[in-house]
């Protein structure tokens, strides 16, 4: 297999190169059609799934594959931003990155469990993205917390449902 080094010490097959780049796309597919946002009866009216890719690519092809998938992720985000809060790169971009790397890390050391992989992969996103806006000042922790709760819940629901049955149809082809 051809390698790729992408930084020092980190080398990539072309194989984990071009999945990350079709993870990455269908994130941006998911928010340019709007299909990543699952409506919900919360305040905030909808759930995203765009950070599905990312926990896949962690589950599938390791950290480094769902650090990149979520890198894609952030940067359509921040290109996109329609909210001061993703406008700034620091929220958009840095915990996107980490969705996958967590979501790997909790796959393989907590018993393969593409539930947990899912919670935390989600969770990352969430408490990263809302942890960085309190920090940044652009959100008071009363309602971080609460964004956190009402926002988060219906997420993490969704993630666990998409990324078990992804996980598992994606297995029983032999992947």
């Amino acid at each position: 297999m051809n390698n790729t080094s992408i930084a020092s010490g980190f080398k990539l097959t072309t194989r984990q190169m071009a999945i990350s780049g079709m993870l990455g796309a269908i994130a941006i597919i998911l928010g340019v059609t709007r299909l990543g946002f699952i409506p919900v009866p919360t305040p905030a009216g909808h759930a995203t799934i765009m950070h599905i890719p990312a926990i896949l690519g962690g589950i599938l092809e390791g950290p480094i594959v769902g650090a990149l998938t979520g890198l894609i992720f952030g940067l359509y985000s921040f290109l996109n931003a329609t909210n001061p809060i993703f406008a700034d790169p620091l929220i958009a971009i840095l915990p996107r990155i980490f969705i996958g790397v967590t979501a790997y890390y909790a796959y393989k050391y907590l018993g393969k469990s593409s539930i947990l992989a899912a919670v935390i992969g989600t969770l990352t996103n969430t408490v990263g993205v809302l942890g960085l806006a309190t920090i940044r000042g652009y959100l008071p922790v009363k309602a971080s917390a609460s964004i956190a709760v009402v926002h988060g819940t219906p997420e993490v629901i969704v993630a666990i449902l998409l990324v078990v049955i992804l996980v598992k149809a994606l297995k029983k082809l032999g992947y």
